[in-house]
């Protein structure tokens, strides 16, 4: 029976890749920063035995990693917020970049030790390339990220090619943004469909948005947990860049949003308030994952106003019940 190990099993992608491995019949272990589930985060799905441990502690994670002497290893643990990233730089660098590096060496010795292969992903982000010298971004973009979120995804990202010449299989999936409905309030697109479903509710009331120009490349959350799977179980660890190659604004998102809850004068329901602007932000981020199509055989399922209302859909039967 393979086993995986999977970091971040409370977030998004977490709980969707948990659910996967268990259906394969995967022993899925996961590790959780604390013993209780986050508010708004989704539950451990039932069957993965968890393990409390912390990214920053490098010893802690090995120790876990030599119990449960895992196949596959899974690194979507990690500040998720780039907003976040502004406020705690420190704390980011730390779980991000250092503890994604904790995590590779515990794999190289318990690998080294036991003679058994170890592959490992991980969870790259599209934010690597801050403002990208080429449009769309693949594997050979520069790497020159804008925020602190992003300087310890970069630093994860390379620190994952030295490891693979060091005879680690460890892939990395460079992730543009990708939604669901198992995502908090706390990321924008999540809050806009939340507002879309409580004014559709209220008969009225705004959603507070930062720049409504941001362009970007979204796609459907379980279709990149997808791409993960394929890329780890790849005979050749490689980089590849997971996205659909097409973009879509803030204001596009709000309105397919707001008209998917039957709002058709959605602009009068919509405020900017330059607080929810960040100190640096790319304009446009869209990614050519040709490589992940040719090499993994993958392809996204869900199109971008299919995401948007399943998303509402969801929202709007939780706010029925509230």
């Amino acid at each position: 029976m393979t086993t995986a190990l999977v970091t971040g099993v409370t977030g998004q992608d977490g709980s969707y890749l948990a659910e996967r491995l268990l259906a394969e019949g995967v022993e899925v272990h996961g590790i959780v920063h604390s013993a209780s589930t986050p508010a708004g985060g989704p539950a451990v799905p039932e069957g993965v035995v968890v393990h409390v441990g912390d990214l920053r502690d490098g010893e802690g994670v090995a120790r876990i990693v030599d119990d449960v002497r895992p196949d596959e290893i899974y690194n979507l643990g990690g500040i998720s917020s780039v907003a976040y990233s502004w406020d705690h730089p420190v704390e980011t660098g730390s779980v991000s970049g250092l503890g994604a590096v904790a995590l590779f060496e515990a794999a190289r010795r318990a690998q080294d030790a036991s003679g058994r292969p170890v592959r490992v992903v991980q969870a790259s982000s599209a934010e690597i390339f801050g403002s990208p010298d080429r449009t769309p971004q693949d594997e050979q973009t520069s790497v020159r990220p804008l925020s602190p979120y992003g300087a310890a995804k970069a630093y994860a990202h390379q620190s994952a090619a030295v490891y693979r010449s060091r005879g680690l299989a460890v892939s990395t999936c460079v992730l543009y943004n990708h939604e669901s409905p198992r995502r908090p309030e706390s990321f924008v697109t999540r809050k806009i469909t939340a507002a879309a479903a409580r004014i559709a509710r209220d008969g009225g009331g705004v959603v507070t948005l930062g720049r409504l120009d941001v362009r970007r490349d979204w796609g459907w959350a379980p279709d990149y947990v997808d791409a993960m799977v394929r890329a780890v179980r790849h005979a050749e660890a490689d980089d590849y860049v997971v996205a659909t190659g097409t973009t879509h604004s803030v204001e596009d998102f709000v309105r397919v949003a707001l008209q998917r809850a039957g709002i058709e004068d959605w602009r009068s329901h919509v405020e900017v308030d330059q607080r929810f602007v960040r100190p640096a932000d790319a304009a446009e981020q869209v990614g050519d994952a040709s490589r992940a199509r040719t090499v993994l055989g993958w392809e996204p399922t869900v199109g971008f106003d299919d995401i948007v209302g399943r998303m509402v859909d969801h929202d709007i039967a939780l706010a029925g019940k509230g």
